[in-house]
């Protein structure tokens, strides 16, 4: 087998309303085409015929950033690597400045595949020939220096060949071998395509393309993705939710996010916590019943009303009822100083409470690096004695609160930009 990669010279400098379809028609008809052949175009020939080149000015370019963005996932100075609305992730949501006018942006094709599709038929009726199209734009890559082209739109083409159940050349099965065919092609194009040569389509033969998906395919499931945000914008991003998907957690993420909780800071070198999680139907049961007869007659020796305490009972089991995993962070002070007078004493104390506090922080923040959504309530902090009976524990334990953990029924919404200055003061 034998791969041509060839530039399709001779394209003009494309206008919005240019129709690309034909000025590639008119350029393989001279080169030669055959079914089964790969058109790849970049995206910035697309984005200039669809009329997504767009002035800098007066939005600037941070407010398109903005606009194209769905999350942040890094940033390091003026540098952020963002999610587009695409699901692509790459640098400053893909605009660009290069090959545009003075003073003019280029922005991604709002569909990349829907564009590969429309292109895949103008070439069809025009030529009488069934070819792949791929739609490419350069990204970086984490671990490795420089960028590659990839398929962020295709059609007429399968982008994922998936091998698991076949044998290699050992005969050996492959379980786990699934290989990015649209981007291999689309990396192999920027052999040929240069942004400084003015060729922004190449044909590639030899390949066979067969089957018909989308470059969306090629998006990771956020399920899936080890790697989400940056280590930053983890701890900046993670909220609290009031509601959970389905699926339980599995214990070693639990144990994972307590190693990160046990980092914390912690007084005269003392390890004074301990994380309790309940993750069976029965336990979680348990233990909600033991908080809410507790607080049952907690809120009625203080004369709140049955309705007023069944509301309030109601909104905080509606978040660790439906929660697949509780843990109840606790902590106790064995190790602390015996002072003498009470202010030094309850110092002492509030160390230890700080330290229980950071740990339980670390906790979230622990859960949130692997995708696990959660919520702290206050919960065991008025009903300390029936929760540690529950839990089989002796009361040199405090608990603190309740972590209704996990997975989120959708990405919580971004943070909203903060003026920092309204936290922090230099002196």
């Amino acid at each position: 087998m034998s791969v041509q990669i060839l530039p399709i010279e001779g394209l003009p400098e494309f206008e919005a309303g240019d129709d690309l379809g034909l000025a590639l028609a008119a350029r393989l008809r001279e080169i030669g085409v055959a079914d089964g052949d790969v058109v790849v175009v970049t995206q910035k020939a697309i984005s200039k015929c669809e009329g997504r080149v767009v002035p800098l000015e007066p939005e600037g370019r941070a407010a398109w950033l903005e606009r194209e963005t769905r999350r942040v996932v890094a940033r390091r100075g003026d540098l952020i690597i963002a999610e587009t609305h695409h699901g692509f992730v790459c640098a400053n949501a893909g605009i660009d400045e290069s090959n545009v006018a003075a003073g003019m942006l280029s922005l991604l094709p709002v569909d990349p595949d829907g564009s590969a599709r429309v292109i895949r038929q103008v070439l069809a009726d025009s030529l009488g020939v069934e070819v792949a199209v791929i739609v490419t734009d350069t990204f970086g890559r984490p671990w490795r220096g420089g960028v590659v082209n990839v398929a962020i739109g295709s059609a007429g083409i399968s982008p994922l060949l998936d091998l698991r159940g076949t044998h290699d050349s050992k005969g050996r099965v492959l379980e786990a071998t699934v290989v990015a065919i649209a981007d291999e092609l689309a990396a192999s194009s920027g052999l040929v395509i240069g942004k400084a040569d003015g060729i922004p389509a190449a044909l590639v033969r030899g390949i066979a393309a067969t089957g018909d998906g989308t470059a969306a395919e090629l998006i990771r499931d956020s399920g899936e993705d080890m790697f989400r945000y940056s280590p930053l914008e983890a701890i900046r991003t993670r909220r609290t939710v009031r509601t959970f998907g389905t699926g339980e957690i599995p214990r070693e993420c639990i144990e994972s996010a307590v190693k990160a909780a046990i980092s914390a800071p912690a007084p005269h070198h003392t390890q004074p916590w301990m994380f309790v999680a309940v993750d069976s139907a029965a336990g979680r049961s348990a233990l909600l019943s033991v908080m809410a007869d507790a607080w049952r007659a907690d809120l009625a020796r203080d004369g709140v009303s049955a309705d007023e305490i069944e509301g309030r009972l109601a909104r905080s089991h509606a978040v660790l009822g439906q929660a697949p995993t509780l843990i109840v962070p606790l902590v106790r002070t064995s190790g602390a100083h015996i002072y003498p007078d009470a202010e030094r004493g309850q110092a002492e104390r509030d160390m230890f409470l700080l330290s229980a506090g950071a740990a339980i922080q670390n906790l979230l923040l622990g859960l949130w690096a692997q995708g696990i959504a959660s919520s702290w309530i206050s919960s065991t902090l008025f009903c300390r004695e029936e929760v540690l009976i529950a839990l089989d524990l002796d009361d040199s334990w405090l608990p603190m609160g309740t972590v209704a953990a996990g997975w989120p029924a959708e990405d919580p919404p971004d943070r909203p930009n903060v003026d920092v200055s309204d936290f922090l003061r230099y002196r």
